[in-house]
Protein backbone atom coordinates (compact mmCIF):
# COMPACT_ATOMS: atom_id res chain seq x y z
CA UNK A 1 0.00 0.00 0.00
CA UNK A 2 0.48 3.70 -0.68
CA UNK A 3 0.67 6.72 1.73
CA UNK A 4 -2.64 7.26 -0.35
CA UNK A 5 -4.02 4.00 0.45
CA UNK A 6 -3.42 3.18 -3.26
CA UNK A 7 -2.25 -0.66 -4.19
CA UNK A 8 1.43 -0.45 -6.16
CA UNK A 9 1.58 -2.17 -9.18
CA UNK A 10 3.86 -4.91 -9.91
CA UNK A 11 6.14 -4.10 -12.24
CA UNK A 12 6.20 -7.43 -14.13
CA UNK A 13 2.27 -7.33 -14.61
CA UNK A 14 1.58 -6.76 -17.90
CA UNK A 15 -1.36 -4.04 -19.33
CA UNK A 16 -3.74 -6.05 -21.81
CA UNK A 17 -2.48 -4.05 -24.52
CA UNK A 18 0.94 -5.67 -23.80
CA UNK A 19 -0.40 -9.00 -23.41
CA UNK A 20 -2.02 -8.23 -27.20
CA UNK A 21 1.30 -6.73 -28.53
CA UNK A 22 3.41 -9.69 -27.36
CA UNK A 23 1.08 -12.37 -28.97
CA UNK A 24 0.87 -10.72 -32.33
CA UNK A 25 4.55 -9.97 -32.03
CA UNK A 26 5.30 -12.66 -34.58
CA UNK A 27 2.53 -11.79 -36.98
CA UNK A 28 3.82 -7.73 -36.47
CA UNK A 29 7.74 -8.95 -37.46
CA UNK A 30 6.59 -11.33 -40.55
CA UNK A 31 3.81 -8.72 -42.08
CA UNK A 32 7.32 -6.14 -41.54
CA UNK A 33 9.22 -8.30 -43.57
CA UNK A 34 6.59 -9.16 -46.70
CA UNK A 35 5.94 -5.92 -46.90
CA UNK A 36 9.94 -5.25 -47.08
CA UNK A 37 10.77 -7.97 -49.58
CA UNK A 38 7.08 -6.91 -51.35
CA UNK A 39 8.27 -3.12 -51.32
CA UNK A 40 12.25 -4.37 -52.58
CA UNK A 41 10.83 -6.41 -55.14
CA UNK A 42 9.10 -3.36 -56.38
CA UNK A 43 11.64 -1.17 -56.42
CA UNK A 44 14.26 -3.20 -58.38
CA UNK A 45 11.52 -4.10 -61.07
CA UNK A 46 11.36 -0.26 -61.97
CA UNK A 47 15.14 0.11 -61.46
CA UNK A 48 15.54 -3.11 -64.23
CA UNK A 49 13.20 -1.04 -66.24
CA UNK A 50 14.48 1.97 -66.16
CA UNK A 51 18.03 0.43 -66.81
CA UNK A 52 16.52 -1.27 -70.17
CA UNK A 53 15.01 1.97 -71.21
CA UNK A 54 18.51 3.94 -70.52
CA UNK A 55 20.39 0.99 -72.79
CA UNK A 56 18.90 2.56 -76.39
CA UNK A 57 20.73 5.72 -75.55
CA UNK A 58 23.84 6.34 -77.81
CA UNK A 59 27.46 5.80 -77.44
CA UNK A 60 27.02 2.71 -75.45
CA UNK A 61 28.76 0.61 -77.44
CA UNK A 62 31.96 0.76 -75.81
CA UNK A 63 30.72 0.57 -72.29
CA UNK A 64 29.08 -2.96 -73.32
CA UNK A 65 32.05 -4.11 -74.82
CA UNK A 66 33.55 -3.38 -72.21
CA UNK A 67 31.41 -5.14 -69.83
CA UNK A 68 30.96 -7.99 -71.96
CA UNK A 69 34.74 -8.59 -71.25
CA UNK A 70 34.72 -8.06 -67.80
CA UNK A 71 30.91 -10.55 -67.34
CA UNK A 72 31.67 -12.77 -70.09
CA UNK A 73 35.31 -13.15 -71.77
CA UNK A 74 36.91 -12.93 -67.95
CA UNK A 75 34.36 -16.22 -66.96
CA UNK A 76 35.57 -18.46 -69.67
CA UNK A 77 38.27 -20.20 -67.37
CA UNK A 78 36.42 -20.72 -64.44
CA UNK A 79 32.97 -22.04 -66.73
CA UNK A 80 35.38 -24.48 -68.61
CA UNK A 81 36.90 -25.59 -65.36
CA UNK A 82 33.28 -26.27 -63.28
CA UNK A 83 31.76 -27.74 -67.01
CA UNK A 84 34.59 -30.34 -67.87
CA UNK A 85 34.43 -32.23 -64.26
CA UNK A 86 30.95 -31.46 -64.03
CA UNK A 87 30.44 -33.39 -67.63
CA UNK A 88 33.46 -35.90 -66.13
CA UNK A 89 31.12 -36.58 -62.58
CA UNK A 90 28.15 -36.85 -64.84
CA UNK A 91 29.65 -39.07 -67.14
CA UNK A 92 31.34 -41.20 -64.31
CA UNK A 93 27.92 -41.66 -62.55
CA UNK A 94 25.77 -42.50 -65.19
CA UNK A 95 28.23 -44.90 -66.63
CA UNK A 96 28.34 -47.32 -63.10
CA UNK A 97 24.64 -46.56 -62.93
CA UNK A 98 23.79 -47.29 -66.55
CA UNK A 99 25.95 -50.88 -66.86
CA UNK A 100 23.93 -52.31 -63.97
CA UNK A 101 20.73 -52.20 -66.81
CA UNK A 102 22.72 -52.99 -69.15
CA UNK A 103 22.17 -49.89 -71.07
CA UNK A 104 25.86 -48.59 -70.78
CA UNK A 105 25.11 -46.65 -74.43
CA UNK A 106 22.83 -43.98 -72.88
CA UNK A 107 25.45 -41.95 -71.62
CA UNK A 108 25.31 -39.96 -73.68
CA UNK A 109 22.07 -38.96 -73.80
CA UNK A 110 22.26 -38.49 -70.01
CA UNK A 111 24.81 -36.36 -69.60
CA UNK A 112 23.87 -34.10 -72.95
CA UNK A 113 20.36 -33.81 -71.49
CA UNK A 114 21.15 -32.76 -67.77
CA UNK A 115 23.94 -30.84 -68.91
CA UNK A 116 21.61 -28.54 -71.89
CA UNK A 117 18.49 -28.79 -70.28
CA UNK A 118 19.74 -28.28 -66.48
CA UNK A 119 23.31 -28.14 -64.79
CA UNK A 120 24.12 -26.10 -68.00
CA UNK A 121 22.47 -22.71 -67.23
CA UNK A 122 21.74 -23.18 -63.65
CA UNK A 123 25.95 -23.82 -62.98
CA UNK A 124 26.80 -20.81 -65.28
CA UNK A 125 24.50 -18.73 -63.32
CA UNK A 126 26.35 -19.43 -60.37
CA UNK A 127 29.92 -19.22 -60.91
CA UNK A 128 29.18 -16.19 -63.03
CA UNK A 129 27.18 -15.12 -60.05
CA UNK A 130 29.90 -15.77 -57.69
CA UNK A 131 32.88 -14.11 -59.96
CA UNK A 132 31.43 -10.93 -62.00
CA UNK A 133 27.76 -10.69 -59.54
CA UNK A 134 29.81 -10.19 -56.23
CA UNK A 135 32.46 -7.59 -57.93
CA UNK A 136 29.34 -5.42 -59.64
CA UNK A 137 27.90 -5.31 -56.51
CA UNK A 138 31.32 -4.24 -54.20
CA UNK A 139 32.17 -1.59 -57.20
CA UNK A 140 29.03 -0.57 -57.35
CA UNK A 141 28.67 -0.20 -52.97
CA UNK A 142 32.27 1.54 -53.40
CA UNK A 143 31.59 4.20 -55.98
CA UNK A 144 28.32 4.77 -53.99
CA UNK A 145 29.96 5.36 -50.37
CA UNK A 146 32.67 6.80 -51.74
CA UNK A 147 30.14 9.58 -53.67
CA UNK A 148 31.35 8.95 -57.07
CA UNK A 149 27.77 7.93 -58.21
CA UNK A 150 26.66 11.54 -56.71
CA UNK A 151 29.29 13.34 -58.96
CA UNK A 152 28.19 11.61 -61.66
CA UNK A 153 25.04 13.72 -60.98
CA UNK A 154 26.43 16.51 -60.28
CA UNK A 155 28.62 16.24 -63.58
CA UNK A 156 25.25 15.90 -65.44
CA UNK A 157 26.10 12.19 -65.98
CA UNK A 158 23.35 9.99 -65.90
CA UNK A 159 24.62 6.88 -63.64
CA UNK A 160 21.73 4.45 -64.84
CA UNK A 161 23.21 4.69 -68.25
CA UNK A 162 26.35 5.03 -67.58
CA UNK A 163 26.95 2.28 -65.12
CA UNK A 164 23.64 -0.03 -65.11
CA UNK A 165 22.60 0.02 -68.49
CA UNK A 166 25.69 -1.67 -70.14
CA UNK A 167 26.14 -4.11 -67.75
CA UNK A 168 22.69 -5.66 -68.03
CA UNK A 169 23.23 -5.74 -72.05
CA UNK A 170 26.06 -7.64 -71.61
CA UNK A 171 24.94 -9.96 -68.69
CA UNK A 172 21.79 -10.64 -71.60
CA UNK A 173 24.46 -11.40 -74.63
CA UNK A 174 26.97 -13.05 -72.38
CA UNK A 175 25.05 -15.69 -69.82
CA UNK A 176 23.41 -17.78 -73.08
CA UNK A 177 27.09 -17.91 -74.66
CA UNK A 178 28.72 -19.08 -71.68
CA UNK A 179 25.82 -21.53 -71.14
CA UNK A 180 26.79 -23.35 -74.68
CA UNK A 181 30.06 -23.04 -73.85
CA UNK A 182 30.00 -25.08 -70.40
CA UNK A 183 27.63 -27.21 -71.91
CA UNK A 184 30.65 -28.34 -74.45
CA UNK A 185 33.02 -28.42 -72.36
CA UNK A 186 30.96 -30.83 -69.84
CA UNK A 187 29.73 -33.01 -73.09
CA UNK A 188 33.75 -33.35 -73.50
CA UNK A 189 34.37 -34.37 -69.75
CA UNK A 190 31.85 -36.87 -70.15
CA UNK A 191 33.34 -38.53 -73.24
CA UNK A 192 36.76 -37.95 -71.36
CA UNK A 193 34.85 -39.88 -68.12
CA UNK A 194 33.15 -42.52 -69.58
CA UNK A 195 34.70 -43.28 -73.08
CA UNK A 196 38.55 -42.78 -72.24
CA UNK A 197 38.37 -43.95 -68.35
CA UNK A 198 36.16 -46.63 -68.26
CA UNK A 199 35.97 -47.59 -72.16
CA UNK A 200 32.70 -46.93 -73.09
CA UNK A 201 32.09 -47.01 -77.29
CA UNK A 202 32.73 -43.34 -78.58
CA UNK A 203 30.95 -43.97 -81.72
CA UNK A 204 28.15 -44.96 -79.45
CA UNK A 205 28.53 -42.11 -77.05
CA UNK A 206 28.35 -38.93 -79.73
CA UNK A 207 25.29 -40.75 -81.74
CA UNK A 208 23.19 -41.05 -78.40
CA UNK A 209 24.23 -37.18 -77.85
CA UNK A 210 22.88 -36.41 -81.12
CA UNK A 211 20.68 -38.34 -81.02
CA UNK A 212 18.93 -37.40 -77.80
CA UNK A 213 19.05 -33.45 -78.15
CA UNK A 214 16.84 -31.60 -80.00
CA UNK A 215 16.50 -27.63 -80.85
CA UNK A 216 13.53 -27.51 -78.13
CA UNK A 217 16.24 -28.53 -75.56
CA UNK A 218 18.89 -26.11 -76.66
CA UNK A 219 16.34 -23.20 -76.97
CA UNK A 220 14.83 -23.88 -73.11
CA UNK A 221 18.51 -23.98 -71.77
CA UNK A 222 19.13 -20.39 -73.96
CA UNK A 223 16.05 -19.25 -72.19
CA UNK A 224 16.67 -19.68 -68.56
CA UNK A 225 20.08 -18.52 -69.36
CA UNK A 226 18.36 -14.97 -70.08
CA UNK A 227 16.08 -14.99 -67.44
CA UNK A 228 19.46 -16.12 -65.17
CA UNK A 229 20.97 -12.82 -66.63
CA UNK A 230 18.24 -10.84 -65.92
CA UNK A 231 18.23 -11.99 -62.25
CA UNK A 232 21.89 -11.50 -61.40
CA UNK A 233 22.07 -8.65 -62.88
CA UNK A 234 19.73 -7.00 -61.38
CA UNK A 235 19.94 -8.04 -58.03
CA UNK A 236 23.40 -7.53 -58.25
CA UNK A 237 23.51 -3.82 -59.06
CA UNK A 238 20.34 -2.71 -57.28
CA UNK A 239 22.23 -4.07 -53.96
CA UNK A 240 25.29 -2.46 -54.72
CA UNK A 241 23.93 0.81 -56.12
CA UNK A 242 21.22 1.39 -52.69
CA UNK A 243 24.45 0.25 -50.03
CA UNK A 244 23.88 3.29 -49.07
CA UNK A 245 20.34 3.24 -47.73
CA UNK A 246 20.73 -0.20 -45.77
CA UNK A 247 19.22 -0.05 -42.52
CA UNK A 248 21.71 -2.52 -40.59
CA UNK A 249 24.78 -0.90 -41.49
CA UNK A 250 26.84 1.56 -42.97
CA UNK A 251 30.31 2.65 -44.77
CA UNK A 252 32.28 -0.24 -46.04
CA UNK A 253 30.39 -3.03 -43.96
CA UNK A 254 27.18 -1.75 -45.50
CA UNK A 255 29.48 -2.82 -49.06
CA UNK A 256 30.81 -5.92 -47.62
CA UNK A 257 26.84 -6.92 -46.40
CA UNK A 258 25.32 -5.92 -49.72
CA UNK A 259 27.39 -8.58 -51.71
CA UNK A 260 26.92 -11.09 -49.29
CA UNK A 261 23.07 -10.70 -49.73
CA UNK A 262 23.80 -9.98 -53.22
CA UNK A 263 25.15 -13.80 -53.98
CA UNK A 264 22.88 -15.55 -51.24
CA UNK A 265 19.57 -13.77 -52.90
CA UNK A 266 21.42 -14.21 -56.78
CA UNK A 267 21.33 -18.00 -55.96
CA UNK A 268 18.19 -18.44 -54.42
CA UNK A 269 16.72 -16.80 -57.17
CA UNK A 270 18.23 -18.45 -59.73
CA UNK A 271 17.24 -22.16 -58.29
CA UNK A 272 13.84 -20.70 -57.54
CA UNK A 273 13.13 -19.46 -61.27
CA UNK A 274 14.97 -22.48 -62.70
CA UNK A 275 11.89 -24.37 -61.30
CA UNK A 276 9.12 -21.95 -62.62
CA UNK A 277 10.42 -21.61 -65.84
CA UNK A 278 10.82 -25.47 -66.21
CA UNK A 279 7.37 -25.70 -65.42
CA UNK A 280 6.10 -23.28 -67.83
CA UNK A 281 8.80 -24.79 -70.62
CA UNK A 282 8.22 -28.48 -69.90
Amino acid sequence: MTPTGEKKKDPETKTPLQTVKFIFFPFNLTGKKAISWVNNCGAAAIFLAIAIAKAFWHKQLPKIVHQLYYIGASSTTIIALVGFFTGMVLGLQSYHALVKLGAQGAVGTLVALSLVRELGPVLTAIMITARAGSAITAELGVQRISEQIDALDTMRIEPMRYLISPRIVAAVISFPILTAFFDLIGIFGGFMSSVVLLGANAGTYFHRVQASLEMKDLTDGFIKAVVFAVIVVTVSCYQGYFAHMREDSHGAKAVGLSTTSSVVLSCVLILVSDYIVTSLLI
